[in-house]
């Protein structure tokens, strides 16, 4: 059965209205013409998403977000999504956007790796930038 659930690792986070935020994303993942099969959201600190990154992928950077593709069957999105919190608050700060804007943006960008946008190119990167742009207005 198709689901979208959300979990912390050591840190105090409470996603604000869950329930909103998952119709958005099923909302995203019908217009990519994708279907949901189970989506899973981690909610951590830096240093919980850094030692992910360097064991899975060779990076020793702090990233914001780490995405793990699981899915089996082609147009099915699953997978997991691990989210560092403080990054995400640090960049809000970086960048003067709300929190949760940040958070969202940052949730959405998860998923359209999971649909298959990339970006590791300038031009990449802007296409990705427009579906999240649009993807936010939507919330």
């Amino acid at each position: 059965m198709a689901s979208i659930r959300f979990f912390t690792e050591d840190v105090k986070f409470k996603l604000p209205h869950p329930r909103k935020t998952s119709r958005w994303i099923k909302e995203a993942i019908v217009k990519e013409r994708k279907t949901l099969g189970n989506l899973n959201f981690i909610f951590c600190s830096d240093n919980y998403l850094r030692e992910i990154n360097i064991q899975y992928l060779n990076h020793t950077t702090f990233t914001d977000i780490v995405t793990f593709d699981t899915s089996e069957v082609k147009g099915s999105i699953d997978g997991d999504i691990f989210i560092s919190i403080d990054r995400v608050e640090e960049n809000a700060l970086n960048f003067q956007a709300e929190p949760d804007h940040e958070l969202h943006r940052v949730i959405i960008h998860g998923v359209l790796h999971l649909v298959g946008y990339s970006d590791k190119s300038p031009g990449k990167k802007l296409v990705m930038r427009k579906k999240e742009d649009t993807y936010l207005s939507l919330r």
